[in-house]
């Protein structure tokens, strides 16, 4: 079973994605992963991608694209994996569709999490960051045993740049211009009200994709 998972920023979609991984036992791909292990390896494909990252300039769509299927082709995907940030844009998503054809992979089942502008912004403005150790937390619902202070070394918390209400309302517009395109290729993606208990979200995700896991023989 191949997944997209698609979300606004701070939607957490990230924490369902770990969950699905574990569930399903698949692994989970993301575009900077795929970048980053290809360089490191030091492949053709990795080498075009430092070129373009030493030169300052977009990695293209059609690099990404070869990146992904080299990705995709490796044996731990055989039994599906969970795609978070791929495709973003309907040029690749067509891509994507026909190498998964060529891979003789059903269709990719979409999951669109979407939470509204103003909890998004609650929940992301709330968030606090040590800049020491690196731990992040959130004044609404994962504090700080001293407010203000990091529980591992007692550095000042701060408010990271990607978390104030301006930059995250251009990351929202953003998002949204890029994705709606994209949902309209996927049109029978499944919505995911993101507005609620992680634990709530995993069953409904478990509802949709049991069914179709054992219409397909996977699931006994």
């Amino acid at each position: 079973m191949v997944l997209l998972l698609f979300g606004p920023p701070g939607c957490g979609k990230g924490t369902q994605s770990r969950l699905i991984v574990d569930w399903l036992n698949i692994p989970a791909i993301s575009t900077g992963d795929m970048l980053r292990g290809e360089m490191k390896a030091g492949t053709d494909l990795g080498k075009a991608a430092q070129a373009a990252v030493v030169a300052g300039s977009l990695v293209s769509d059609d690099l990404v694209n070869r990146i992904l299927k080299a990705r995709i082709s490796q044996p731990d995907c055989r039994g599906g994996f969970v795609l978070d940030g791929y495709p973003r844009t309907v040029e690749q998503a067509q891509f994507l569709d026909a190498a998964l054809v060529e891979m003789g992979t059903d269709k990719p089942v979409v999951l669109h999490f979407d939470v509204p502008a103003d909890a998004l912004i609650g929940r992301m403005t709330s968030r606090r960051w040590c800049p020491k150790c690196g731990r992040t937390y959130n004044i609404l619902s994962v504090r700080p045993k001293s407010p203000g202070k990091c529980d591992e070394d007692g550095e000042p918390l701060v408010v990271r740049k990607d978390d104030r209400e301006d930059v995250i309302r251009e990351r929202l517009r953003a998002y949204d211009e890029l994705t709606r395109p994209i949902l309209a290729h996927y049109h029978d993606y499944h919505h995911i009200h993101g507005d609620r208990s992680p634990t709530y979200i995993f069953e409904e995700i478990t509802g949709i994709l049991e069914p179709l896991l054992h219409r397909n023989g996977h699931l006994d």
